[in-house]
């Protein structure tokens, strides 16, 4: 009877995501009438109607909403029981399932997960690159362990570790930032083209912020959703960008700038969802990050 009232739990929310008993069939590879049978067999066990089947979509009633809230926290929770019985304590195998935004792949993923692989060679990394507000609700539903994004305000549910002080500046070719005075007034940015990562960016957000407080109006003569590629763009053209001061840390063709005033800084932090099991993969991955920060020289968080 447990299995079955798995499959249960699991057909419900299927019919409650789509919304519809065919494309919910079809994503669990049952056929429609047998999917139909076992709601019905649900509802009949609990005694209430969890469906409401009258319109042109199925929607959840009033206690269905209720029950499926409940089914998801259960299924969540059998899935990191599993992950508990399986984890291995010498870190000879495992999995991390990992969250960041995307200027963090510019500069501390790839030294992250270099030094996960050396230490651990038997831990297995998926990493996924997304917004933070995707990260916090995938931590919440439990198809994330750990998160890499900036400070609050969070989503209830999610706790935020400070790791360090990410700083901003003007980033540009490396002979011509030396050419540059340091600190660069913020007023001499009218003279200058750059190349801005996009507005899917929060990153770019933060710029054009600093760029309204101070009335600057740079021209914007590319837009880019690549760090990658502005990086290129940089390198090879007089344009200049602004990006974390650590991108160039390991790009000796690019420098930074700073400029005057500064650009505010943000705090990084490593996120999790608040009483959720910690594999041991996981613990030495935050363990990881913290020591790899400092040892870069990282700004400590304020």
């Amino acid at each position: 009877m447990a299995v079955l009232e798995l499959r249960h739990l699991r057909y419900l929310l299927a019919v409650a995501e789509h919304g519809n008993f065919t494309r919910a069939a079809e994503e669990l590879h049952i056929s429609q009438p047998t999917l139909s049978q076992q709601i019905r067999q649900l509802e009949r066990t609990l005694g209430v109607q969890l469906l409401d089947r009258t319109g042109r979509t199925v929607r959840l009633t009033d206690a269905g909403a209720v029950y499926t809230d409940h089914a998801r926290r259960a299924l969540r929770d059998l899935a990191a029981a599993e992950r508990a019985v399986h984890d291995v304590k010498d870190l000879s195998r495992g999995h991390l399932r990992l969250g960041a935004t995307p200027t963090f792949t510019a500069y501390l993923i790839g030294p992250l997960t270099a030094e996960l692989h050396t230490r651990h060679p038997g831990v297995g990394l998926t990493l996924t690159e997304t917004t933070q507000d995707r990260i916090e609700a995938a931590l919440l539903a439990d198809d994330l362990d750990l998160g890499i994004a900036f400070a609050g305000p969070h989503l209830p549910g999610i706790t935020a570790t400070p790791l360090f002080t990410e700083a901003l500046s003007l980033v540009t070719a490396t002979p011509r930032a030396q050419a540059m005075p340091s600190p660069l007034p913020v007023r001499a940015l009218k003279d200058e083209q750059l190349a801005l990562l996009s507005g899917d960016f929060a990153t770019r957000g933060h710029v054009d912020a600093y760029f309204a407080q101070h009335r600057a109006t740079p021209r914007i003569a590319v837009e880019a959703n690549s760090i990658q590629a502005l990086t290129e763009i940089v390198r090879r053209t007089p344009l200049a960008t602004v990006l974390p001061d650590a991108t160039t840390h390991d790009h000796p063709h690019l420098a930074p700038v700073p400029l005057d005033p500064p650009l505010p800084t943000r705090t990084v932090t490593l996120l999790r969802r608040e009483g959720a099991y910690q594999s041991v993969a996981a613990r030495a991955f935050a363990e990881l990050t913290h020591h790899l920060v400092h040892t870069r020289g990282y700004a400590p968080p304020r």
